[in-house]
């Protein structure tokens, strides 16, 4: 990914990020920008050279077209690399075309050549499409957060 596709993912993920915890009844809509936009920068404090983020474009390769995109990161935890998927999106044109799959089964390519042996991801209770292709993929469910509005 390149600098102006990334300030591109910067401001979709943000929006998108505050616009689903707004649906999961997380956040209010007048602090959700504002909110996302500090986890933003919590989690990339370098932008697209943070030590760890990998942000990597999801290109359609006929016509050299972006199709989407994907951030993870890689860590150490107790002598064990994991990565963890914190925003994957395919455009709306590109979906239900085989790039989601696709996407993954590369992102597990690029996983085992960093030594990583596990990989996390967290999908929004809403988000049934997503849901659905990870579990296909061959993610499990590990925990179950749930609420109750009164």
């Amino acid at each position: 990914m390149d600098e102006s596709t990334f300030q591109f993912f910067l401001r979709q993920s943000t929006r998108d990020y505050a616009e689903d915890k707004i649906k999961a009844g997380a956040w209010d809509a007048e602090t959700a920008m504002k909110l996302s936009q500090e986890e933003m920068t919590r989690f990339l404090p370098k932008g697209l050279y943070t030590e760890g983020a990998y942000l990597y474009s999801i290109v359609e390769t006929e016509t050299e077209t972006q199709a989407g995109y994907i951030w993870f990161n890689v860590n150490e935890n107790r002598g064990v690399r994991e990565a963890f998927i914190y925003d994957f999106y395919i455009f709306e044109p590109f979906q239900s075309k085989g790039y989601g799959k696709q996407s993954l089964a590369a992102l597990d390519e690029e996983a085992r050549k960093m030594n990583v042996t596990k990989i996390g991801l967290h999908v929004f209770g809403q988000n049934d499409r997503a849901f659905e292709l990870y579990k296909k993929m061959g993610f499990l469910v590990t925990d179950i957060t749930m609420s109750k509005t009164l």
